[in-house]
């Protein structure tokens, strides 16, 4: 079933050479549609940024395989996590990412509409986003990739379902049966 993206906007912070500096960014609103807007995308969300899966796996490997993701139709690829502005831009920056948009859904309005904010008490971390992804176009959800066991406090950490491969897997295979 298709259903359409939240109508969230972001507060996100984007580099400015203007202001000079150690800091050159600047405050910015950005909507659901300047990201999805248009376009065919990949949305991946994690239960934080540097945790040990999401640093190791998760957002490197989208990263090595974005031109993968170009071939087969993606325009764009955001991770987004339940993070602020500050720790999404110095995670990318921490691992020299430079395909992947990263898009901080400090307070989880944007995971919360999706269905897919947990709490995740047990390891102090509060309210973050289950595992998942999914491909987008033009703000409209096509296919997702949930991990199974959705649950608060969750003592797993499963990935599988929303990992790079499998993405491309299925695109893939998407593609061979459009031929």
């Amino acid at each position: 079933m298709i259903k359409n993206l939240p109508n969230i906007n972001f507060k996100i912070r984007i580099r400015d050479e203007s202001i000079g500096g150690d800091n050159p960014f600047k405050w910015e609103e950005k909507s659901t549609n300047d990201f999805f807007g248009g376009k065919k995308t990949i949305i991946f969300s994690l239960p934080g940024a540097f945790t040990p899966t999401c640093s190791t796996f998760q957002l490197p490997d989208f990263n090595k395989l974005y031109n993968e993701f170009k071939s087969l139709g993606i325009d764009d690829i955001y991770c987004i996590s339940v993070n602020d502005s500050f720790v999404m831009n110095a995670w990318a920056k921490s691992h020299n990412i430079d395909n992947i948009k990263v898009i901080p859904d400090g307070n989880g309005d944007f995971t919360r509409q999706m269905g897919m904010l947990v709490n995740k008490n047990n390891l102090g971390f509060g309210k973050r986003s289950w595992r998942y992804a999914a491909i987008i176009e033009d703000c409209k959800i096509m296919e997702t990739f949930i991990e199974p066991g959705f649950e608060d406090n969750c003592n797993e950490d499963p990935y599988e379902m929303s990992s790079p491969q499998n993405i491309l897997k299925f695109l893939k295979n998407e593609n061979k049966e459009a031929i």
